[in-house]
């Protein structure tokens, strides 16, 4: 993974998680949970996207359920490992 991660730049990471991000909007369902879980309403949606911590706040939601990965990853062609490459890269501290 740590040759992963090196390849995978800042810009990339964000492109993930705006990937997954279209991933839960694309069912409803997966979309209200995510806005359940993290308080947000689609109200403060768009707002709330330009803040620096809701690129992770996605791939933690990913993350935090193995079923979706493994979605996400079928449905972008992504490896599932990608999210967990992209929210370190996002904030290494985290580790």
């Amino acid at each position: 993974m740590r040759s992963q991660r090196s390849r995978l730049t800042r810009d990339g990471a964000e492109g993930v998680a705006i990937a997954a991000l279209g991933f839960l909007a694309s069912e409803p369902e997966r979309l209200g949970r995510f806005l359940s879980l993290s308080g947000l309403g689609p109200e403060t949606l768009r707002a709330s996207a330009r803040e620096p911590w809701f690129f992770t706040a996605i791939l933690d939601h990913v993350l935090s359920d193995e079923a979706l990965v493994l979605a996400f990853a079928a449905e972008t062609g992504n490896a599932p490992e990608t999210l967990a490459v992209a929210r370190h890269v996002l904030d290494p501290a985290t580790e």
